[in-house]
This record gives structure tokens, sequence and C-alpha cells, in this order.
């Protein structure tokens, strides 16, 4: 698009400047995609590999909240109706989020989730595997530090 710059004395034609806002979608808005956003992008500089689920997850959660796109993993960024002019936009903005995440993931753990439906899907899915503490093993692990004992030994020793 090219518009002549009015100012200017020459007449020259200059290329014109397109903002976010031209979009129709302001950038504050969660299903604002900026234009360096790409499905290919990582969240995180470590992919998750079954180890350390909760440091993992707390840099997605920055990133994600960076990009104002949290509402996608907690549900609150809902699907419209198909019939809704906003559907395309939101099912982009989806499909973008999976992908981030999806590439945050180790190739064994993002081919066990990659046919989820949704973002919501997916993270709920990760949840579920991975929250969860290991009870069992959490008790053996603190009674053992509990029986430890010095015996007769002075603290030198």
């Amino acid at each position: 698009m090219a518009v002549t710059d009015q100012g200017n004395s020459t007449g020259v034609e200059t290329a014109a400047t397109v903002t976010p806002t031209d979009t129709g979608l302001d950038p504050s808005d969660p299903l604002y995609l900026h234009p360096s956003d790409n499905p290919g992008a990582m969240l995180v500089s470590t992919a998750f590999d079954g180890i350390g689920y909760r440091s993992w997850r707390r840099s997605v959660l920055r990133g994600l909240s960076v990009k104002n796109k949290l509402g996608f993993i907690s549900g609150e960024c809902k699907q419209p109706d198909t019939s809704s002019p906003q559907f395309r936009q939101w099912e982009r903005c989806d499909n973008m989020v999976t992908s981030w995440i999806l590439n945050s993931l180790s190739k064994k753990i993002a081919d066990s989730v990659e046919y989820a439906s949704d973002t919501v899907e997916l993270w709920k899915e990760l949840e579920d595997r991975y929250e969860q503490t290991n009870g069992a093993r959490l008790y053996q692990i603190q009674k053992e530090i509990n029986d430890l004992s010095q015996g007769n030994r002075d603290i030198t020793a």
C-alpha cells in the first residue's frame, strides 16, 4: 500500500506504516498475535523431559504471561462459536500457544500429547501426568531421614 505524503514537497509516494491497531485487534487483547510470533518459537530454553516439571511449568507460565496468553491454558479465553467472526483468530492463537508448549517438551512427551484438541486439554494432560508427587516415595524418603541416627559416636566421627 502506498500513500502520498502530503507534507512531502516532492510528492513522492512513501510506504504506509501498518500499526498493530490497523489489524483490528488491540495489542493487549489475548487474541492479538505479534508479527514476530511464530509456531516454531520455544517459551523456555530447555525442553521438559519428565524431570523438573514445576520449574518448567513456572517458566512456561512466565513466557505465556509475557505474551498475554495465559487465558488459553486456564480456559478463560474460551473458544467462540464457530459462526463468530472471532473464531478463526481464536483458533490461530490457540494453535500458536499449543505449538509453543509442544516445542517446549521433549520429543517423547510431545508425541504423547500432540493430539490434544486445544491448549486447555493439552495443559490439563500435562498437569495430570506431572504435577502429581509420588506420595509413597516421599513418605519413604522422609521416614529414612527421620530414622537416621549417629549411634553412639560423637559428632566428629
